[in-house]
């Protein structure tokens, strides 16, 4: 039995032509880029930021991003060579089918369900903090927290909403599973329907991230940056889902930056779902390299603005107890006198921008499946196409039961940390897949070309497993647990139905030939 058995390219090419079967070519260069920036810009620095300085890396979070940044230019560098040679939805698991063979491709595509249905999960559930906020301004009312907190949270807050309920514990998560709900019908409708909205979304978040930086910098107190990094006797504090002890290896000094690194890491993934969107792209060729790297980089930008500004408006222990995931907000309302109606507005475009994110996120993750799903890895029902709609639908409604599970039932913290290690491991194996591909076949056409991969493929590769090494005990051991679920499920299905284990591979001039539409 041939386990790293590989998918030709040609064969791919050939599954790519456009037909009534396939995935419907409406993205370009612009929507593509804004795909990119709606699913970065989101859940990682208005909910991430926070935590990773109230936990790990205090007002040094900066640096935090500066490394997950470079691990994340590095991979991006090998994602944009990958997607502009082969422009199929399906992004790492698809590069890795014809780099390093089925196995492999197996284990990344499992492994892809932690990072975009289980981020999807992470940001419902900070949108779900959100609406809350938005509630309570606009409305004087909430939902209570048992009703919008998982059961292994109990409240811990002594001011603002939650201040009555002190000690309650959650029940589920509803609003979390509602905008899962909504944006799971807006993917149904249509990806040029989806990319519409999430356009108009971006402009008004950029603008949002904007304002705050700009209005925020004069209302920087230096205090809060002083120590930069978390020292080891700053203390315990006390948070819904347990104590934060600083003395922790990975919760102080050097060692906090880097945890810091793979807790905000989850902010960076939005521009490798650019590339699961490459066979709805009118030019991947040419606009994937674009759309990923340039929305890297801008984002980048802002994320170092935005965490510097964020720190030095409130203590990073605040962001554990008082602010939680709406930490944003409540730095505007507690140290930024006057600007009440910024907190109002960032309310608003917070949310709209939580929606984005999940749009992309699961918009991601239903491509990837029905990528594998064409490849009789798993089921048939993933690559079932609307109709009318050309788009996964079934797929679609099956994450949609999937992520609710996890967001309504299961804390951010777990959730988001499991999003980290598993997109981590992904970033390794496509930065190793381009040296592979690099040696075994060096003629390929590639209109982008990773410069210098020598030394940019496995620094990449180096700079994530560093952050996978400060993940803890914990999120390994249910990486290992997710991953053993996946090998169950190759080696009971997935192997016995492989198009080409036991199929004839497609020539290049062939039609698409699974019959995707009901």
């Amino acid at each position: 039995m041939n386990l790293f058995i590989k998918k030709p390219i040609a064969q791919l090419m050939a599954a790519a032509a456009e037909g009534e079967k396939t995935l419907k070519r409406t993205l370009g260069v612009g929507s593509l880029i804004a795909l990119g920036i709606g699913a970065i810009i989101g859940a990682g620095i208005f909910v991430r930021t926070a935590a990773a300085a109230g936990e790990h890396a205090g007002p040094a979070v900066t640096i935090s991003f500066l490394i997950a940044a470079a691990g994340c230019a590095l991979a991006g560098l090998c994602y944009a060579e990958f997607a502009s040679m082969i422009p199929i939805a399906g992004s790492a698991y698809t590069y890795s089918y014809t780099t390093m063979g089925e196995f492999i491709a197996w284990i990344i595509g499992w492994d892809l369900v932690l990072e975009y249905a289980l981020g999807a999960a992470t940001v419902a559930i900070g949108w779900s903090q959100y609406f809350n906020n938005f509630l309570e301004t606009f409305f004087n009312c909430h939902i209570p927290f048992a009703w919008s907190h998982s059961p292994f949270e109990v409240s811990t807050t002594t001011t603002g909403m939650y201040a009555l309920e002190h000690g309650t514990r959650g029940i589920v998560n509803l609003p979390a599973i509602f905008i899962l709900l909504m944006i799971t019908l807006l993917l149904i409708k249509g990806t040029a329907e989806s990319a519409i909205v999430n356009n108009v979304i971006v402009i008004i978040k950029v603008a949002i991230v904007v304002m705050i930086i700009a209005l925020g910098w004069g209302f920087i107190n230096p205090a809060n940056h002083t120590p930069y990094m978390i020292p080891e006797n700053a203390g315990d504090v006390k948070t819904n889902t347990g104590i934060v002890h600083y003395s922790g290896l990975f919760n102080h000094g050097w060692l906090g930056v880097l945890r810091g690194a793979s807790v905000v890491f989850f902010a960076f993934i939005g521009f490798d779902a650019v590339s699961t969107a490459a066979q709805e792209a009118k030019n991947p060729q040419k606009d994937m390299p674009k759309g990923i790297l340039i929305s890297l980089a801008f984002c980048t930008i802002l994320y170092i603005l935005f965490s510097h500004v964020l720190t030095g408006l409130a203590p990073y222990k605040e962001f554990l107890v008082q602010g939680k995931e709406a930490s944003v907000t409540y730095a505007i309302n507690t140290f930024m006198t006057g600007y009440g109606w910024l907190a109002k507005l960032v309310t608003v475009a917070i949310l709209a921008g939580f929606s984005s994110v999940i749009l992309v996120m699961l918009l991601g993750q239903t491509r990837v499946f029905y990528t594998m799903s064409t490849d009789g890895l798993v089921p048939p029902i993933f690559s079932k196409l609307h109709p009318k709609f050309r788009t996964p639908y079934k797929s679609q409604w099956l994450f949609f039961v999937m992520v609710s599970a996890f967001a309504g039932f299961i804390p951010d913290s777990i959730v988001g940390d499991m999003v980290s290690i598993g997109t981590l491991f992904a970033f390794v194996l496509v930065c190793l897949g381009i040296m592979i591909l690099r040696k075994t076949d060096p003629n390929l056409v590639r209109p982008f070309q990773t410069p210098l991969y020598q030394i940019v493929c496995p620094l990449g590769a180096l700079i994530c497993l560093a952050m996978m090494g400060s993940e803890g005990t914990e999120n390994w051991l249910r990486l290992f647990i997710w991953m053993a679920i996946g090998m169950a499920v190759y080696f009971g299905y997935s192997i016995k139905h492989s198009h080409v284990r036991h199929g004839k591979p497609a020539d290049a001039n062939d039609p698409p030939n699974p019959k995707f539409v009901e």
